[in-house]
């Protein structure tokens, strides 16, 4: 895929780099509020709507911002964005606007939507920083809905409020609590990583210059002499 294209910026942000279970970023809320899965996706979605929003922002005013405030004036931005987020939960979903309570003024100081703020939307175009927001916050809502979900249906024997395990089922109530939201992160990172360790690794093999085309070769410095490189397939 080609750098920072929408593809590769929602494939960064969803799979490659995703924020919960590869960087571990926003952890106060991953695992504050993921006690049913409806708090999780709504968490995750109010944040996406943030980060898209002082993405696009703050690539445009990337120029303008003096480097040495330009911390205080993403907080500014976000804070911004927040509150509107949190006035229209407040208006429209009131029941969500309670469940996630505090959490939501905190996302002005996420570190995931800081950290895309400084190390992407800061130094590249507003559509690619748009993409690289709605990737990041995909991957968010993404992580922490499968987390809420897993925690909701061993510690409440539902999913979205539905009734899924039967009757008989004892929950495991310690899920719904804060010592089940670190050991369903932990399980659910492993298996992340166990995946990705799966995957078939790519090949390398050995490219010499003496096997011709030494003309058009980039490597000048050689002087015609053996030069051994390595590249992908």
């Amino acid at each position: 895929m080609r750098e920072n294209s929408p593809a590769e910026r929602l494939y960064n942000g969803i799979i490659k780099e995703n924020p919960t279970f590869v960087l571990v970023l926003g952890m106060c809320p991953t695992l504050a509020v993921t006690t049913a899965a409806i708090n999780g996706i709504g968490m995750g979605l109010t944040t996406t709507a943030v980060l898209m929003m002082s993405n696009l922002f703050i690539s445009l005013l990337r120029n303008i911002i003096p480097d040495k405030v330009r911390m205080p004036a993403y907080i500014v931005i976000v804070a911004s964005f927040v509150t509107v987020v949190e006035l229209l939960l407040e208006g429209f979903i009131p029941s969500l606007y309670d469940s996630l309570g505090i959490y939501i003024p905190l996302i002005v100081v996420n570190c995931i939507i800081l950290g895309r703020a400084e190390s992407f939307a800061s130094k590249n175009t507003p559509v690619a920083s748009i993409f690289d927001g709605i990737g990041m916050g995909l991957g968010f809502t993404l992580s922490i809905t499968i987390l809420a979900a897993f925690r909701e249906l061993i510690g409440a024997g539902t999913v979205f409020g539905f009734q899924v395990m039967p009757g008989a089922y004892e929950p495991a109530t310690i899920f719904i609590l804060a010592p089940g939201a670190f050991f369903v992160l932990a399980f659910l990172a492993a298996l992340r990583a166990r995946i990705q360790d799966k995957k078939p690794k790519e090949e390398q093999h050995p490219v010499h210059c003496m096997e011709g085309g030494c003309a058009s070769c980039g490597n000048k410095s050689c002087s015609g002499k053996f030069y051994d490189n390595t590249e992908k397939k």
